[in-house]
């Protein structure tokens, strides 16, 4: 991914989380700043788009090797009506992708891509689906290739006239993405032979864009790093933790007291439902409730405690005093320091299944993530000890078998 183009997205992140936050914020400034980013940006995309279309001779498998079509073959518009028709066949009855589009569509693992402009309305419903997706910064870089990333942000000193202050190098580390593949299964209803194309193409986006969604969100939580993305909570010696054994308006403020300040923006509370509405329950000193639930956009319920936002999921336990130190019941963690990689690049296989000669049709996207600044996190663990018991299964993400390790 272009640098600049990667730090454009990062500073919308940045503009989303202050938006999101309790802080005042210059509405007017942060518009202005939108618009001449939004339009950069576009300049930008626009410029890789020219330079990809450069015809420079036979090129090598792309990155998740898609073949390039040869000069003698004739390739037609992968958006066009003929193979959206075409790729609606393959995927209902099994039909081969027609010679014209099989140079362009045919991959290593994979039988065909899906139409752009469904693909589209897939990634544009991933990136809006649940609550944690949105929220963590999305990358695309080739996998296997160290990214650099700051270890240490520079600190400005006051120094006496005439003297030098120290000086501060940035230092950097790296973090290198795998190539996982996340695959699930289509459903798609025998009744689909008579279906439109668009009735289709909304049953592909919907299956699809919900699967891998939940699937994803799940691993950003508590992914193994094996076979998947790596989750925050993988590691409990990263950040900071907490042993709980009783909720109660301590359990909160010992939270935020380790909240380093430079994170308070975009830092949320990570928890299930179940044990939000435990906090519900409580009031501080004054009687007032320590949590809360506003009335959102599009009526989306907005809750908070004690000042900060909750993202509810379902991949942790509610608490329970019967929790044990190795389980994690709920976080802090500003999101945007957790990084997705993937280039969203959907495809579709369809087999047949000899013991049941039904088609089996599977979705293939390549992605990979972990996070890459510990600095915000904060863990509420349980405080028994376990007996008898490793902790193998404490992290495992079950949905550990759509994912699978390409090497």
């Amino acid at each position: 991914m272009n640098k600049r183009l990667f730090e454009i997205r990062s500073r919308k992140e940045e503009i989303r989380a202050a938006l999101q936050g309790d802080g005042k914020v210059d509405l007017k400034a942060l518009q202005e700043e939108l618009r001449k980013l939004d339009a950069e940006q576009k300049e930008i995309e626009e410029r890789e788009k020219i330079a990809e279309g450069i015809n420079l001779g036979d090129n090598p498998e792309g990155v998740h090797g898609r073949q390039k079509p040869k000069a003698n073959e004739t390739t037609k518009d992968l958006d066009s009506d003929e193979y959206r028709k075409a790729f609606m066949d393959y995927v209902v009855r099994g039909i081969a992708i027609p010679a014209e589009f099989r140079a362009a569509t045919t991959t290593t693992d994979a039988g065909a891509l899906i139409p752009p402009t469904t693909l589209n309305r897939v990634i544009e419903k991933l990136r809006t689906y649940g609550n944690i997706l949105p929220l963590v910064t999305r990358t695309a870089y080739k996998s296997g290739l160290a990214i650099p990333t700051a270890d240490v942000k520079p600190v400005a000193t006051w120094v006496a006239e005439g003297a030098t202050s120290d000086k501060q190098k940035k230092t950097l580390g790296t973090v290198t993405f795998s190539h996982f593949k996340l695959r699930c299964a289509v459903a798609v209803t025998l009744e689909s032979e008579y279906m439109t194309l668009s009735a289709f193409e909304d049953t592909i986006v919907s299956n699809i864009a919900e699967a891998m969604a939940v699937a994803l969100e799940e691993a950003i939580i508590k992914g193994t790093g094996s076979g998947q993305p790596t989750g925050i909570i993988k590691d409990t010696t990263k950040g900071s933790t907490i042993n709980v054994t009783k909720l109660g308006l301590d359990t909160i403020t010992d939270a935020e007291a380790k909240v380093p300040q430079a994170y308070e923006a975009g830092a949320v509370w990570v928890m299930t439902k179940g044990t939000f509405m435990q906090f519900m329950a409580m009031t501080d000193s004054a009687g007032q409730p320590i949590a809360r639930v506003n009335a959102g956009i599009n009526g989306v319920p907005e809750r908070v405690l004690m000042g900060r936002n909750v993202v509810l999921c379902d991949y942790l336990p509610d608490f329970a005093a019967t929790l044990t130190k190795t389980d994690v019941f709920a976080f802090i963690y500003r999101m945007k320091d957790y990084v997705l990689n993937t280039n969203y690049n959907v495809s579709m296989k369809v087999y047949e299944d000899n013991d049941t000669d039904d088609l089996v049709r599977k979705s293939i996207m390549i992605a990979d993530g972990r996070p890459v600044d510990f600095s915000s996190l904060v863990l509420l663990i349980g405080n028994k000890t376990a007996q008898g018991v490793t902790d193998h299964g404490r992290n495992a993400c079950p949905g550990k078998e759509l994912f699978e390790n390409r090497q």
